[in-house]
């Protein structure tokens, strides 16, 4: 990981370094810091992630539903292959999930095929502070949500991991 950007030094930035610096934040999602650009100097981090908040919950449900394609399967093939993004990948050998036994493996493997399979796209955890077994409680658990109230729940859980992902990267100054 890079040194933290400096908030204030962020805010003075041209609208491409901009979004070029903060375009992980929303996995595959550059349109988002896109959004939030124009409406700097922001005060803090809440400020700026309140922005890009809004930014996703003005769009149209089929960009929010792309936004939540985008994202990988939890110890999915992408995984298997190293074709996360940086950050996806910290995330989620930070819960351990680049240690699956076999036995977890093939569990979550099969999770994510029936949440997938009802849903229409990956299940989303912010993973940290979770471990392995807590990630698959809870992906048993959401499977069992209705597909209105996960898409929801999936857009909460990314509006985290995007929390997540400024506060390491952004300090204030």
């Amino acid at each position: 990981m890079s040194a933290p950007l400096i908030l204030a030094n962020l805010n003075s930035l041209p609208a491409d370094d901009f979004v070029s610096l903060l375009a992980g934040i929303f996995e595959h999602s550059p349109w988002v810091a896109q959004a939030a650009a124009g409406q700097r100097p922001f005060e803090d981090v809440d400020a700026l992630h309140a922005a890009m908040v809004s930014a996703v919950e003005a769009a149209d449900f089929q960009v929010k539903l792309a936004l939540i394609q985008a994202h990988p399967d939890l110890a999915g093939n992408a995984a298997v292959r190293g074709a996360l993004t940086d950050e996806s990948a910290r995330e989620q050998a930070g819960a351990g999930l680049d240690q699956c036994s076999p036995t977890e493996f093939a569990s979550l493997a099969r999770l994510n095929e029936a949440y997938k399979h009802k849903f229409g796209f990956p299940f989303i955890l912010a993973v940290r502070g979770h471990d392995r077994a807590d990630v698959i409680r809870q992906l048993e658990r959401r499977l069992a949500l209705e597909p209105c109230r996960e898409f929801d729940e999936s857009l909460k859980q990314i509006y985290r991991i995007a929390r997540f992902r400024l506060d390491d990267i952004v300090k204030a100054g």
